[in-house]
């Protein structure tokens, strides 16, 4: 089931790919559009320079050019925070009574 992607397929999920990462860019969640932007980034690599240009060019210039100004390998990598949902909880101080 897991067999690699050829031909058609592969520009079609690829073209997936990129729609999902735009999405997750629109929604201002960059942990998974960066996931999402390398995972068709990779996919975008193995197809041939015919195949690339069935890629719809909105799609192929936003992978390519303004998603590499914000992900690209010169930007500060994410950092990893610490789960908050702990602390915080620990932090709050009791509810004040009302008179």
């Amino acid at each position: 089931m897991n067999q690699p992607l050829e031909g058609d397929a592969l520009i079609k999920e690829v073209c997936r790919r990129i729609r999902v990462a735009r999405s997750y860019w629109d929604a201002h969640n960059n942990r998974a559009c960066r996931q999402e932007r390398s995972q068709a980034l990779a996919l975008y690599n193995q197809l041939t320079k015919l195949q690339k240009e069935q890629v719809p060019q909105v799609l192929r210039v936003w992978l390519r050019y303004r998603s590499e100004k914000y992900f690209g390998s010169h930007r500060t990598p994410p950092k990893t925070h610490p789960k908050t949902s702990q602390g915080k909880a620990a932090k709050r101080s009791p509810k004040r009574k009302r008179r």
